[in-house]
């Protein structure tokens, strides 16, 4: 069998190409689209992310700043540093970088983001849109996710989908965006997770499998049926010796579902591109309201 390699890269290009207009229109009437990103401490995976995200901003023209901080700072400074980007123009979208340290109530600072700026949709108030069907910002990962799946003409509506991850960032939202009666979703979706006993007799009875566990090769060609499609969230380092650097790997073992599966996301360039891609354009979805704008 022949399995058709879902590319994050190539999905993303086509949304870069497609919000283009969007950018320029904006820019014409002197509104720049501006993302504030909040970075604490020096987690080297949350560096690399953020300064991804910042080189695609600045390559598309577009505001981003990243405000770094020290691990050691307090939580009410964090909300104060919040409660001032909420309130400045320059930015449309505000992101605080997760994980944050312990001693950070990290629910108390997604709640401080204003909603109309939270374009990474954790508020409360955007989950709970998204929750009833009327989502204001979806989480980037599981937009991307479907995206991609729209990208390939990949309709979910009567298919049985498993989501492998109950996370408030990707699990969670992907099980509702799975299953919503609209075009390229309509699946019955099953959700599992550290208290389901014997995932894999799910996973051998899926059509589509969306791993977000962060477990390395964990899912096999023996714990899937043939010509599942498999969407790998996962991104694991692992080493084969000492004296090799790391490699990125994802919760699938991509080589054993080549000529398995029907269609697998790539680790990396699969899922990770796609979620820089989404952020970017809810940012630009930000600065459209927030500028009651209706280029």
């Amino acid at each position: 069998m022949e399995t058709k390699i879902l590319s994050g890269k190539e999905v993303s290009s086509s949304v870069y190409t497609s919000i283009q207009p969007a950018i320029d229109k904006l820019k014409s009437n002197n509104i720049i689209p501006g993302l504030a990103v909040i970075l604490v401490g020096d987690n080297p995976a949350s560096t690399v992310y953020v300064n991804n995200k910042s080189k695609k901003f600045k390559a598309l023209g577009l505001l981003s700043q990243t405000i770094k901080l020290s691990d050691s700072i307090t939580q009410d400074e964090i909300i104060s540093k919040i409660k001032q980007l909420n309130e400045d123009n320059r930015y449309h979208g505000i992101l605080v970088q997760l994980p944050l340290p312990k001693h950070i109530d990290k629910e108390l600072i997604i709640n401080t983001i204003s909603p109309e700026k939270d374009v990474d949709g954790f508020h409360p108030y955007n989950v709970g849109c998204l929750t009833s069907g009327k989502p204001k910002f979806i989480p980037c990962t599981p937009k991307g996710i479907m995206r991609i799946l729209e990208h390939y003409n990949i309709d979910l509506s009567g298919k049985h989908t498993v989501v492998i991850g109950r996370s408030n960032i990707v699990g969670r939202p992907i099980s509702i965006l799975t299953s919503m009666k609209e075009q390229y979703s309509n699946s019955t979706t099953t959700l599992c997770h550290s208290g389901t006993n014997d995932i894999f007799k799910h996973t051998q009875i899926a059509d589509v499998i969306i791993l977000a566990l962060g477990s390395p090769k964990y899912l096999t060609n023996k714990n899937v049926k043939a010509g599942a499609v498999i969407i790998d969230v996962g991104i694991n380092r692992i080493s084969d010796s000492p004296e090799k650097e790391d490699k990125l790997v994802g919760d699938a073992d991509y080589k054993s579902l080549i000529g398995h599966a029907g269609a697998i996301t790539p680790v990396p360039g699969g899922v990770g591109p796609m979620t820089i891609a989404m952020l970017v354009e809810n940012t630009i979805e930000a600065a459209k309201r927030l500028t009651n704008s209706s280029l």
